[in-house]
């Protein structure tokens, strides 16, 4: 399968959380994604892009906090978390980038 640029625009970047972190024990990779991205989207995007084999996709959406920026309220927004969980054997370096 060819590596469509679609796929890039499904996922935006690895996150790099304590939390991700212990994900990865458990052969899980969290990605932020596109918020009207679907699971078997960002199931065929990772495959795709990463050549591996997806077992399974959590998603989380996490709405934006409002926040202070220099004396004036504003909205941070909301962004969408990808659980993916890995086959057994497969692996994604998280620190290298896309």
């Amino acid at each position: 399968m060819s590596v469509k640029p679609e796929h890039y625009d499904v996922i935006r970047k690895p996150i790099i959380t304590e939390k991700a972190t212990l994900a990865s024990e458990a052969n899980a990779v969290v990605f932020e994604v596109r918020r009207d991205a679907s699971k078997p989207e960002i199931k065929e995007a990772v495959e795709t892009v990463f050549g591996v084999k997806v077992k399974a996709v959590n998603t989380t959406i996490t709405k934006g906090k409002v926040k202070k920026f220099r004396g004036r309220t504003g909205v941070r927004s909301d962004i969408k978390k990808a659980y993916v969980t890995l086959e057994e054997g497969n692996t994604i370096d998280v620190s290298t980038g896309l």
